[in-house]
């Protein structure tokens, strides 16, 4: 398992507050969004309350199945971070 200090820690909990607010919006349960779209529920689960740090493929896939381009749900979670986060201290 790979060490996550608190900086990498909020940018997963930040982006798993992302997916489950678009998750909401479709008013979609977490077994039925996975259901639906052929992704694991615990995955999800776990994207969506920050336990795991998603690969890319996963990313692409969730965001197909919330309906939005990955590149608007990044967007959103650089919104949501604000212009002073950085992954990479300065």
């Amino acid at each position: 398992m790979q060490y996550k200090n608190e900086t990498t820690l909020h940018l997963i909990k930040t982006f798993g507050g992302q997916v489950k607010k678009n998750r909401e919006k479709l008013n979609k349960s977490q077994r039925m969004l996975a259901f639906e779209y052929d992704l694991d529920s615990g995955n999800l689960s776990r994207i969506e309350t920050g336990l795991i740090d998603p690969k890319l493929t996963m990313l692409w896939r969730v965001s197909e199945a919330l309906g939005i381009k990955l590149s608007e749900l990044i967007k959103m979670l650089e919104d949501d971070l604000g212009k002073d986060f950085h992954i990479i201290e300065q």
